[in-house]
């Protein structure tokens, strides 16, 4: 038990530290003036670091091929493996996406298909829920 104990609090270290590494990529980000006429921009890049925490699963500061497919199936927008390597290529020279990057690709002029996913898919907004259980019962009276 001490052991499992161990590896959540090591975790949650690695999470602190992560956040904090955005954190100071955010900074750089507010104080470039390139992005000065950005509105609310404090607010989004909090948003985007959120959202590129949840999917960078294995906290190493990039996003995988595994990470965005994650990324885009949450968001109702699956692809396939050569759909997700180009829209690798689009953001990053690398076989994964930077924070940096991923900043850069959000909040630059240039639209990349992840952008418009992204913005269009509803990134930060809460889906309706998805209704389970079995359908009601229906007669044929019931058809239009």
């Amino acid at each position: 038990m001490a052991k499992r104990n161990q590896g959540g609090k090591e975790f949650g270290a690695l999470k602190c530290a992560q956040e904090e590494r955005l954190n100071r990529i955010n900074e750089e980000f507010l104080s470039d003036t390139q992005y000065e006429e950005e509105e609310d921009l404090s607010s989004k890049l909090e948003l985007f670091k959120t959202k590129f925490m949840e999917f960078d699963l294995d906290v190493s500061g990039d996003l995988d091929i595994m990470g965005l497919k994650r990324m885009l199936e949450k968001l109702g927008a699956a692809k396939t493996h050569l759909e997700l390597k180009r829209i690798l290529s689009q953001v990053s020279a690398g076989e994964t996406i930077s924070y940096r990057d991923f900043l850069h690709m959000m909040l630059g002029k240039k639209n990349s298909i992840l952008k418009l996913i992204l913005m269009f898919e509803g990134m930060g907004k809460d889906k309706e829920p998805v209704v389970t259980g079995r359908p009601r019962h229906r007669s044929f009276a019931d058809l239009p």
